[in-house]
């Protein structure tokens, strides 16, 4: 089966990447978890790192070792900048790509930003049996690539199939 009646609370974290934001003005970030929260799912833990590449993998590294976390959440570093590293840092820990992912994305934000959309390097994969989505750091990239991609594919609802309802076969 690939879907179900109800919603099946996934277990979060959200990392924002940032060398400018602070918890305490991280638009995105704050958009992320609540955005999860409010469609059910579970805040398991939050930071914020600097744009560095050992420093991601090890909080990332933390979160995909932990049995209790579903799926991690990451804003911030996956342009074209000598300081955006996500797509280094994150990439070696995924076990298997999910190329759809960034395909659709940038599909999907060429509606709203053009060309410009090929700029991201925004991904997603699967990590010991959890799912990592690398977001750009914009509040409004977020929102697209949640309300337009993410949110549907975490929720075991959604016809005709769904990322969710993978979670029990991931082990096989």
């Amino acid at each position: 089966m690939s879907h179900a009646d109800t919603l099946i609370p996934l277990r979060l974290c959200v990392l924002t990447v940032s060398d400018s934001r602070t918890l305490a003005n991280d638009s995105s970030g704050d958009y992320l978890v609540q955005a999860a929260t409010d469609a059910g799912h579970l805040l398991h833990e939050r930071t914020l790192v600097k744009d560095d590449i050992y420093r991601m993998r090890a909080i990332v590294s933390a979160w995909i070792a932990d049995d209790e976390v579903d799926g991690v959440l990451i804003t911030g570093g996956t342009g074209f900048t000598g300081r955006d590293s996500t797509p280094e840092a994150i990439a070696p820990l995924l076990d298997k790509q999910m190329p759809g992912f960034g395909e659709l994305f940038r599909a999907v934000s060429v509606e709203e930003i053009g060309t410009s959309s090929l700029q991201s390097r925004a991904f997603a994969g699967l990590a010991n049996q959890t799912f990592v989505f690398c977001l750009p750091g914009s509040t409004s990239a977020c929102r697209t690539a949640w309300e337009k991609i993410v949110s549907a594919q975490l929720d075991a609802r959604t016809r005709p199939c769904n990322l969710a309802t993978l979670r029990p076969r991931l082990k096989e």
